[in-house]
């Protein structure tokens, strides 16, 4: 990644005038600043970031925070109303999907109509017209109006276009969400190749896994504010934060007294699990970088694991079974409670992961929740994972009729290793079987 600047946001400030009735907009018109007949939105206030040459920055918020209105005055349709923004070379910007598209038009039409608009020749055009058609994957409609095309052909047909001529900036707004697993693939594969050769990204997404893996910094914006910017994780951390809240200190402090059952099966007789109070950070495995974040309705107290019986290993072996003990406590009630668990790369990358919802044949949390009571989960599973360092992020929700709340999520909370081993290669172990049979060749 080169030092030289592609883009440079400096205290960029954005006010949309709001009117309550259709002719307070005429009338402003007409006196001008003399009188104000609407009132001020600041969409967002005094933002100042740069992106490096080569460089992959994610944009981050909750809808409404800004991030659409940002983007669209880097890309020059929209203005600022103080502050300044410096874009150096081509841009190439997704921000809905066929936007610029005409629909009426034919795809090959629409192609050389975008290349034109981002400034290629026919010439140039042309030249790339086959990479793009191979890109796109809809050789058989390109000569058929955009408007029979589905959202999915509008969107490969736009990121080929833009993808293809090279951009010093690509700007892509939440385009890649609607996209198949192999499209997005491809996608990703394009843009690690840009970056290779000194495009500027900005990806503006909602999911994390994007952020953490594919960007080199990230920015957070909320109501319009810049709340941080910094390493991807962290940025992603503070996110979950502002879209979840952290008061669990608050509900543990007015929790009732704990009524327990079965208290003889509390974990193993070796190492039961507390269910009165926090003990994470005294257990062998406990990562003191997690990041915790809920609405404290529930708490995750403690946690014990275990490979073929044995407590506390330093390293998992290739082919073990593994145990994970997790006790919880309700601090308010929690109707059918939703267990989970993802263990990830130390990179970030989610390599396994289920919930007592999706096991809903094998677990059962009907009678649960009920305040002041506790649970204690065993989770088990076969290690066939690959030499390295692996986090598991554990969590406790209920669902409503609209949404997953979170009551107790606590990310990255045991970090485990994995023995050297040298049966294969990659993240996972398929149990590959190989079969040789030699033929004679007449």
């Amino acid at each position: 990644m080169s030092s030289e600047k592609s883009i440079v946001v400096e205290n960029v400030s954005k006010c949309f005038p709001i009117y309550d009735r259709p002719h307070d907009r005429l009338l402003q018109l007409l006196w001008g600043k003399r009188r104000n007949y609407g009132r001020e939105f600041w969409a967002l206030r005094d933002i100042s970031f740069s992106v490096g040459r080569g460089e992959t920055v994610g944009i981050v918020g909750k809808n409404g925070s800004g991030k659409s209105t940002l983007l669209q005055m880097i890309c020059g349709t929209l203005s600022t109303t103080t502050g300044s923004i410096q874009v150096k070379g081509r841009v190439g910007a997704l921000l809905e999907l066929g936007s610029g598209f005409n629909p009426e038009f034919t795809g090959r039409e629409n192609v050389y109509m975008s290349a034109a608009v981002l400034g290629l020749s026919r010439a140039e055009t042309e030249h790339r017209f086959d990479d793009i058609v191979s890109f796109a994957d809809i050789a058989g409609f390109i000569d058929q109006p955009v408007k029979t095309y589905s959202s999915g052909m509008a969107l490969r047909l736009a990121f080929a276009v833009q993808s293809q001529i090279d951009p010093d900036v690509l700007i892509v707004d939440e385009a890649l969400a609607v996209g198949d697993a192999r499209f997005q693939a491809k996608c990703f594969d394009r843009l690690k190749r840009l970056k290779e050769n000194g495009t500027s990204i900005l990806l503006v997404t909602h999911s994390s896994d994007q952020i953490v893996n594919h960007c080199t910094r990230a920015v957070l914006l909320d109501s319009g504010n810049l709340v941080m910017q910094g390493a991807p994780r962290e940025v992603v951390n503070r996110y979950m934060d502002l879209l979840f809240g952290r008061e669990r200190e608050e509900a543990e402090r007015n929790s009732p007294e704990l009524i327990v059952t079965g208290t003889s099966e509390h974990g193993t007789d070796r190492n039961p699990l507390s269910l009165t109070h926090d003990v994470f950070a005294e257990k062998f495995g406990y990562n003191q970088h997690e990041y915790r974040w809920g609405d404290g309705a529930a708490s995750i107290l403690d946690f014990g694991l275990e490979a073929d019986g044995h407590a506390d290993p330093q390293f998992i072996i290739c082919g073990q079974t593994v145990r994970l003990s997790v006790s919880v406590r309700f601090n308010r009630e929690v109707v059918r409670p939703i267990f989970g668990i993802t263990i990830k790369t130390k990179e970030g990358v989610t390599v396994a992961g289920t919930n007592s919802e999706l096991l809903s044949s094998e677990v059962h949390t009907h009678g649960m929740g009920v305040p002041g009571s506790g649970v204690v989960l065993h989770m088990d599973f076969q290690c066939q994972l690959a030499t390295g360092d692996y986090f598991i992020s554990l969590g406790v929700a209920s669902r409503t009729t609209e949404t997953i709340v979170p009551h107790d999520r606590r990310y990255d909370a045991v970090h485990f290793s994995v023995a050297p081993t040298r049966r294969f290669y990659g993240l996972i172990d398929l149990d590959m079987k190989m079969d040789l049979k030699q033929v004679a060749v007449s």
